[in-house]
């Protein structure tokens, strides 16, 4: 296996495909350039900006979307990872519709929100009882608030790289190279509540539990943002060792529920967690959050306790009912057709198979690694099991953006920059996901020619 020699002159191609998406997406060039004078940055969100400017979506319908220029794409980013059914599911369509004939808001309690928690307390392991909020970074906050009132502890561990949302305390050394809080405008006397340690390295693990005052482990299932999967037995001996320090086992599910199966990371790697967070796929489409665990952790959540025992959640948007319509249809489709996974799961492991072998073929230092429908593509001279490694083994710096944008001037679209991660629906077909290898081989021949 070989890297690309550090002379490859990437300016000269990066050049040549922003020319062809320019040729191709005016429309886009000049909302963004009215963008940039109402939005910081000129986006609504940090990761929606992509070189040479953001793609503006029109609309979409199963594995596709259409851009304003009328420019058709495979989206393998497919809402945040959010649309597991695909753009446009009828079902869930249906269910908005039938939803919107009684109203939107209410801000009282409803007969839905009853029956989908009865609903997710029978397919989620672990979670005996469950409260709503509008995203999983609202409910990630929940999660480590309802952990040090339960604990009486105060620290937060959580993994290098893992993401959660925008929470102040769990937004700490989430880019490489590492540096702390990821803001501006977050006291600094917070870090000392907060410890990171790599994925996949128990010694690590354990060495931060020993410190003391932990009420907490956090962390993603598969490391989220780039799609690599626990060691074997990795994820059993966290559990293990949360229990031998009395610490509680937090899974952030926002992006693995009900993506790796019905009942998330937990079902598919065999490993319960004391209180688990989901988002994304359980609203099918409209913002959601939730988090959930055994009833005796739970029952702090009322406001009916001393305010030094309680745990408060509150939100004017939790619950509401047009987010769970669209859940609820989405989990009962995946309830009634649950050998969608193990068509996905297939379609994720051809991908990953194929993608290698062309690797292989081309004797390139190239490394994939996911699990199910994640994939990861790393530009590496090892394959990376953390964070950093998937950082600090690149071999040449640049080449993931190169590639986002080779594959969206291709009809691909795929985040992010800096680590390219395609998410698969259950609507990606597999000539869909042969346009996919076929360009990823086309790429590796730009790259080197």
């Amino acid at each position: 296996m070989r890297a690309l020699p550090s002379k490859v002159n990437l300016e000269e191609k990066f050049s040549k495909v922003a020319e062809e998406i320019g040729r191709k997406t005016p429309r886009s060039r000049e909302l963004h350039e009215r963008a940039l004078r109402v939005y910081p940055q000129g986006v609504t969100y940090a990761l929606r900006h992509v070189d040479p400017y953001p793609v503006y979506i029109n609309r979409g319908s199963g594995a596709r979307v259409w851009d304003v220029d009328g420019n058709s794409y495979v989206d393998y980013w497919i809402g945040h990872g959010a649309l597991f059914l695909g753009h446009r599911h009828p079902e869930i369509m249906r269910a908005i519709q039938e939803q919107l004939d009684y109203g939107t808001h209410f801000g009282f309690e409803h007969e839905l929100a009853v029956e989908f928690a009865e609903l997710l307390t029978k397919v989620l392991p672990s979670v005996e009882m469950l409260r709503f909020t509008n995203s999983g970074t609202e409910a990630n906050h929940y999660a480590i608030r309802l952990a040090r009132a339960y604990t009486g502890k105060k620290v937060i561990i959580k993994i290098e790289g893992g993401w959660h949302g925008g929470v102040e305390q769990l937004h700490y050394n989430v880019s490489y190279p590492y540096g702390g809080f990821e803001s501006a405008g977050i006291p600094p006397d917070l870090e000392r509540y907060i410890r990171t340690v790599p994925f996949n390295d128990l010694d690590a693990m354990e060495q931060a539990l020993k410190k003391g005052d932990v009420a907490a482990i956090i962390m993603e299932p598969v490391l989220g943002g780039t799609a690599i999967p626990p060691n074997q037995g990795y994820l059993k001996a966290v559990r293990e060792l949360a229990e031998r320090y009395g610490a509680l086992l937090i899974f952030d599910e926002v992006i693995t529920g009900f993506r790796l199966a019905l009942g998330g990371g937990q079902e598919a790697f065999g490993v319960n967690a004391d209180i688990a967070v989901y988002g994304k796929i359980l609203g099918g489409g409209l913002p959601i959050g939730a988090f959930g665990g055994p009833s005796d952790i739970m029952k702090l959540i009322d406001v009916r306790l001393p305010r030094n025992e309680r745990a408060y959640h509150g939100g004017t948007f939790s619950a509401n009912p047009l987010s769970l319509a669209a859940g609820m249809a989405t989990v009962r489709f995946l309830m009634e057709h649950k050998s969608l996974y193990d068509e996905v799961n297939e379609r994720g492991e051809f991908l990953r198979r194929k993608l290698a072998g062309i690797c292989e073929e081309n004797k390139l230092d190239i490394h994939i690694t996911g699990i199910s429908s994640i994939t990861g593509i790393h530009f590496t001279r090892r394959k990376p099991t953390n964070h950093r490694e998937a950082y600090e083994f690149r071999w040449l710096d640049g080449v993931e953006k190169l590639f986002v944008m080779y594959m969206r001037a291709k009809g691909n679209l795929i985040m992010s920059e800096k680590s390219p991660h395609p998410l698969l629906s259950v609507v990606h077909e597999k000539e869909h996901i042969q346009k996919l290898i076929d360009d990823f081989s086309n790429f590796l021949e730009f790259l080197t020619n």
